[in-house]
């Protein structure tokens, strides 16, 4: 059987290619590896200025997952509901700016998997913890559903629910690895999704935490 560090360390071996998850989703395996080192700089210097944060939903519960956001929107969650902001609430400042090789990344990876000229202006970060799940959502508060959806994956595994345009259809399971990328848009832009409880699978570098980032054009 192999060992964690075979499975989910930085060189990721046995984990490359692509995974069609639909028509416009795809699975970009190990596609942030070789930038790993200025992503992870990138989420200190975010965080340094921006906390991570349990949002409260509009229902009144805490999510599991701690986040913050950087670029010139951000997501946030609380009473009054869901809605992008130009400052970060708990501190009354504009949000950080969105690293370069955070759009340098997003950029590719959305050109690689058909989605040229994505121009992207918010960045969520999440970081998971062994129990710290997604329930099933749809992405809907941003302005234009043109644009793709960038998401990373670094440090412990996930698995990955790719759902239907409807909350009841079927969603499909597949497992993310340090270093991958999911890109989803065109017809595949409003689908469900989420991840699964985190298993405590801890990454060699990152320890028990997963840190996702999901990228996208909000404005």
């Amino acid at each position: 059987m192999a060992s964690n560090l075979d499975l989910f360390g930085d060189d990721a071996p046995g984990h490359s290619g692509r995974v069609e998850l639909g028509p416009q989703s795809v699975v970009l395996r190990g596609y942030a590896l070789p930038q790993v080192n200025a992503l992870l700089s990138g989420v200190d210097a975010v965080t340094e200025v921006a906390p991570f944060r349990h949002m409260e939903t509009p229902g009144g519960y805490t999510m599991s997952v701690a986040l913050t956001n950087c670029g010139r929107l951000g997501w946030t969650s609380d009473a009054r509901g869901y809605r992008y902001t130009r400052e970060d609430p708990m501190t009354g400042q504009p949000w950080p700016d969105m690293p370069a090789a955070f759009v340098q990344l997003a950029q590719a990876a959305a050109a690689e998997a058909g989605f040229p000229d994505f121009a992207p202006d918010a960045c969520l970060v999440n970081r998971y913890e062994p129990r710290s799940r997604l329930s099933l959502h749809q992405d809907r508060n941003e302005r234009d559903y043109g644009a793709p959806i960038v998401s990373v994956s670094l440090g412990m595994p996930a698995v990955f629910l790719f759902g239907g345009d409807a909350r009841g259809d079927k969603a499909s399971r597949t497992p993310l690895f340090h270093g991958d990328v999911v890109v989803w848009g065109g017809v595949d832009r409003l689908r469900y999704h989420g991840v699964l409880p985190m298993k405590d699978l801890p990454h060699p570098r990152l320890g028990s935490r997963r840190i996702n980032f999901t990228i996208r054009k909000a404005g």
